[in-house]
Parts: structure tokens; C-alpha cells; sequence
């Protein structure tokens, strides 16, 4: 463990600061006393994600924001509810990578048999669903519902949006079978107490969980596995994206993976 207060890095994967805004205060509020919060805003790629082209342009400057960031961190929280990009992280840092639709899909299935997944646009339930598969997850999700409102859009009416989520979070209990519901974006953090005192069942924010469990793998001492999944990249030429030759050589050569700026181990 650090020895100088745990530093969580969360990065939100577009590029609305409005949004970043939203997930950094989700992660403050879960934090331990003491745990600093640092919220990062890619500095190119879409406004929101909700397509697959976006998705895998935003784990782009995801990755970037990462790289080019020059403060010292502990642990990353990947804030994009599936999608892309953690396993990126994951080859050239040897912090804990955490990715919130794991880390609330965890939690979930730790207080409840079954959970159900509310997101905001029918479009992207296959895409979670993808990702739940990858993470050996899916087979307790009893089903992912949306609220058909753009992500722009969710702050726009706070009271509407609850509303479509509290509505959307029934469905999964009562139809679907949903023990524990699951907030399916980043932008809807902080929306978990309505929805949790309208059902009275648990509801899981995956920026909350991802926050916590990253503070727990710190505290553990461990870190992202180099053997063969994440190994570091081997040194070689990337044209066209500004990933300095000098980041790639290192992170091919040194001990752990970690790339400079990145927060490694004292």
C-alpha cells in the first residue's frame, strides 16, 4: 500500500466536463476519509458514448488521458458503463484497473441471486450485455432495461429522470426478477437513493462500487497481473497518435508495465 494516502484516478470515458462533473462527485462521496479523488476528462473523443464507433474511439483518449496525466495515482477507475478500454489500461499500468460495469455487477451479485441492468438508450444493452459475458457475469443479469433518454440529456429534468429510472428499476424487480438493480451509466450516479427508496431493494452506483473496490485492492497490496493477459506491450513504432516512443520503451522494459506519469508502486 501507498504510503501517502491512497490516490484514485477516474476517468470518464467522454468528453463532456458536465459528466465528468457528475462521476466525480459520485466517487467523493463513496471514497474513504482521506482517499483523494482525481476525475480526468479525455481531451478528444465523443460527448457521449453510445454506439460502438464511439465506444472504441473513446477508449482512445481514455487511454490517452491516462498516459499524458503527470501526477502519481494508486489505481484507475474506468467510468464507462460497457465499454471499452479497460483491458487497454490494464497492459500498460500495474495498478488495479477498475471497470464500473464489473465492479457494480460484482457488488450486485454479492447481495442478491439475480440483478437487473437500467441504462439510458435501448442501443447500448447489447454492448453491456457483451461486456458482462467477457466478465463471466452475464449469466445473473436477469435482464438490461433503458430509459430511451440520450446521456446529454439525463441532467437535463432531474425529476423526469428519476422518474423513467424508478419505473424502468420496477420492471427489472417485477417482471424480470431483478433482486438488485444495477445504474447502467456514469451519468446517472447519485440517482440510486431515489430508485432504492421507491423499491426498497439494493441499487448499486458502479462509480460508488468501482471507487471502493480499488481503495480495497490498494489496501490489499495488489496489483494488475504482468504474466500474459496484461503483459506490457513490446517496444514498437505507433504511428499517428502521440504516444511518445520513450512511454512504449519503457512499459516494454521495466518491471510491473507501468508507463511514465503512471502511478506504479513506491
Amino acid at each position: 500500500m501507498s504510503t501517502h494516502g491512497t490516490t484514485v484516478l477516474v476517468v470518464n470515458v467522454n468528453t463532456t466536463g458536465a459528466v465528468t462533473e457528475v462521476i466525480r462527485r459520485s466517487a467523493l462521496a463513496a471514497a474513504a476519509p482521506g482517499t483523494e479523488v482525481v476525475a480526468l476528462t479525455p481531451r478528444f473523443g465523443p460527448a457521449s458514448v453510445e454506439s460502438n464507433v464511439e465506444s472504441h474511439l473513446s477508449a482512445v483518449g481514455v487511454l490517452d488521458a491516462v498516459l499524458t496525466h503527470d501526477g502519481r495515482y494508486d489505481a484507475v477507475v474506468h467510468a464507462g458503463f460497457g465499454e471499452v478500454g479497460r483491458e487497454a489500461l490494464q497492459d500498460v499500468l500495474d495498478v488495479p484497473v477498475v471497470d464500473i460495469t464489473e465492479a457494480a455487477a460484482h457488488t450486485a451479485c454479492l447481495l442478491g441471486r439475480t440483478y437487473g441492468v437500467v441504462t439510458s438508450l435501448d442501443r447500448t444493452a447489447p454492448a453491456i450485455r457483451d461486456r458482462l459475458l467477457l466478465a463471466g457475469l452475464e449469466r445473473r443479469c436477469s435482464g438490461v432495461r433503458s430509459v430511451d433518454l440520450p446521456v446529454l440529456e439525463l441532467e437535463a429534468d432531474p425529476e423526469v429522470t428519476a422518474k423513467a429510472f424508478v419505473a424502468q428499476a420496477q420492471r427489472c424487480v417485477e417482471e424480470d426478477g431483478a433482486e438488485v438493480v444495477v445504474l447502467g451509466c456514469a451519468g446517472m450516479a447519485g440517482l440510486h437513493g431515489a430508485v432504492r427508496d421507491a423499491l426498497a431493494v439494493p441499487v448499486v452506483d458502479g462509480v460508488a462500487a468501482a471507487v471502493r473496490l480499488a481503495e480495497s485492492l490498494v489496501a490489499l497490496g495488489l496489483g494488475t497481473s504482468k504474466v500474459r493477459s496484461y503483459a506490457a506491450p513490446r517496444a514498437k513504432e505507433v504511428r499517428g497518435w502521440p504516444w511518445p516512443a520513450a512511454a512504449a520503451r519503457d512499459a516494454g522494459g521495466r518491471s510491473g508495465g507501468a508507463v511514465p506519469g503512471a502511478g506504479g508502486r513506491p
